[in-house]
């Protein structure tokens, strides 16, 4: 009895690590993305046209660095007071993709803070 329970306990000590580890993948497979399908309907006499569209959205996280493809694309905010937001630090601005708001570097592109709306 005193050996079963010798050999639970240490079990629970081998297992309990591998409970709370994390699955080894690089840094951009983290980044999480939103998959959903959008559907069209058309009708043209007896005939029905169906189109699909699969659209991404990207889940943006802070401290993600922004490509310089992906900083050409965006939008800056300069009426941040607009959309409730408060002032920008020195080196940092707002700017929108999508209906998000990111906070970044401007030296670097990192994420500093984000708000949704």
């Amino acid at each position: 009895m005193k050996r079963l329970l010798i050999a639970l306990v240490a079990s629970s000590f081998l297992t309990a690590p591998m409970a709370f580890a994390q699955p080894a993948r690089s840094y951009e497979a983290t980044q999480m993305k939103e998959r959903h399908v959008e559907k069209r309907v058309y009708r043209h006499g007896n005939t029905k046209i169906v189109e699909k569209n699969v659209v991404v959205k990207k889940r943006w996280a802070r401290g993600h660095r922004l490509s310089p493809a992906e900083r050409r694309r965006i939008a800056a905010v300069n009426d941040y007071r607009r959309y409730k937001l408060r002032a920008p630090p020195r080196g940092q601005q707002w700017v929108r993709v999508d209906n998000d708001f990111l906070l970044i570097s401007v030296a670097t592109g990192v994420i500093v803070n984000l708000a949704t709306r």
